[in-house]
C-alpha cells in the first residue's frame, strides 16, 4: 500500500477523513472573511430561518476551526491566497499534442466550481435555437447543469493528500476531467452507474460545506443527474473510470448513436428519442417537467411529443390538468 492509502485507511478507521484534521501550518488570519460571508449568504438562499451569527462561529458551528486553529477543509474552502493544495490544470486542445490555450487555477474550493465553469464555456460551442418565440433559445454543446455537477463532484471528492493536480481537457468532441483519487476498493464503477452502492464521502467536511451552501442537492445522486442530462441531450452516455491514481470521466459532444447527423429546425437531430427515453425514465410527468430537463421551449417540446404521439410510441393519460406522458403499452400502477 502507498502512504496515502495508509493514512486514508488509518482515518476510516476512525470514522473521520483528511479535511477534518487541523492544519498545524495554518490558522485564523489565514482565511478570507469576506469569502465566509459569501457562504453565509449561499446558506441562507431561499431559508425561511437564515443564519444570522458573525462568521466565528459559524465556522465553530460547522467545526472548521477550533479557536484561532483551523481545519484543513476550512483553508481549502476560505483560503485567502493561492492554495497550490487544489491546483487544476485546464487546457483547451486542437490535439493530444497541442494545446491551444491554457490556465491553471489554484483558488479556494468555491471559486474553483466558477473558474472552471467559465474556462469550459469560453472552449465550447453555444447556438440559438429559433422556436417563434420572440426570444431565442441558447443551447451549449454540453448540458451545463450536467457539466457542474462533474465539476463539483470534482472538487468535493478529490484526493488532497495526493501530490498530483486536476485536468480538464478540452477537445473538439469531448471532454475529460481527471481528479487525483480512485474510487474505493469496495464500490466498482458498475455499482457507481446504476447506483447500487452505499454513499462515501472521501472529505466529509467539504461535501458539508457544500451541502450548506446548496451546491449538492442530494449525497450519491450526482451520477443519476450527469447521465440524465446528457440522454436529455441526446447526446453519447459519458465515461466513468478509475485511471491510473484518480477517476477520468470523459463526456462526448457527439450524439448517442456515435455519428453526427446534422441539425433540423436549429436542434441536433436524436432530441424525439432523448424526449422517448425520459418519458421511459419519468413515466405520467406533465410537459413542464420534460421542459426543465430538456432545457427547451414549450413549443419545440410540443412538436416532438406530437411527433412521438402521431408514431404511436407514447400517450397521455388523465385528465387534461393532472395527467402525465407514458410510453405506449407501459402499464400503470394504481395504488
Amino acid at each position: 500500500m502507498s502512504l496515502t492509502e495508509i493514512a486514508a485507511l488509518h482515518l476510516s478507521s476512525f470514522n473521520s477523513s483528511w479535511d477534518s484534521y487541523i492544519n498545524p501550518d495554518r490558522d485564523i488570519d489565514d482565511l478570507s472573511i469576506n469569502k465566509v460571508n459569501s457562504f453565509i449568504k449561499s446558506c441562507n438562499a431561499g431559508k425561511e430561518y437564515p443564519i444570522t451569527d458573525d462568521f466565528l462561529t459559524v465556522l465553530n458551528k460547522y467545526e472548521l476551526i477550533n479557536g484561532s486553529q483551523v481545519t484543513n477543509a476550512a483553508f481549502l474552502l476560505f483560503a485567502q491566497n493561492d492554495v497550490f493544495q487544489a491546483t487544476i490544470e485546464l487546457g483547451r486542445f486542437s490535439s493530444p499534442t497541442s494545446i491551444k490555450d491554457g490556465l491553471t487555477i489554484r483558488s479556494d474550493l468555491f471559486s474553483e466550481v466558477d473558474g472552471l465553469l467559465d474556462f469550459i464555456r469560453k472552449h465550447i460551442n453555444k447556438s440559438y435555437i429559433i422556436t417563434g418565440d420572440p426570444r431565442r433559445e441558447e443551447r451549449w454543446q454540453y448540458p451545463m447543469d450536467a457539466l457542474r455537477e462533474i465539476v463539483i463532484n470534482m472538487i468535493v471528492h478529490r484526493n488532497y493528500m495526493d501530490p498530483g493536480d486536476s485536468s480538464v481537457k478540452i477537445y473538439d468532441d469531448h471532454i475529460e476531467f481527471f481528479n487525483p483519487g480512485k474510487l474505493p476498493d469496495n464500490i466498482t464503477v458498475e455499482q457507481l452507474l446504476i447506483g447500487n452502492y452505499s454513499s462515501w464521502t472521501r472529505n466529509k467536511k467539504i461535501a458539508a460545506t457544500f451541502k450548506e451552501a446548496q451546491l449538492i442537492e442530494k449525497y450519491g445522486s450526482g451520477i443519476k443527474r450527469i447521465k440524465e442530462g446528457f440522454a436529455s441531450y441526446g447526446l453519447k452516455a459519458p465515461l466513468f473510470e478509475n485511471f491510473q491514481h484518480g477517476f477520468r470521466v470523459i463526456v462526448y459532444a457527439t450524439p448517442d448513436d456515435g455519428t453526427v447527423n446534422g441539425t433540423v429546425n436549429g436542434t441536433v437531430n436524436g432530441t424525439v428519442e432523448a424526449l422517448l427515453e425520459l418519458i421511459t425514465m419519468y413515466p405520467g410527468q406533465r410537459k413542464p417537467f420534460f421542459e426543465a430537463k430538456m432545457q427547451v421551449s414549450k413549443r419545440s417540446l410540443q412538436r416532438w411529443l406530437n411527433q412521438l404521439q402521431s408514431k404511436g410510441e407514447i400517450e397521455f393519460r388523465g385528465a387534461p390538468k393532472t395527467g402525465g406522458y407514458w410510453k405506449k403499452g407501459v402499464e400503470q400502477n394504481i395504488k
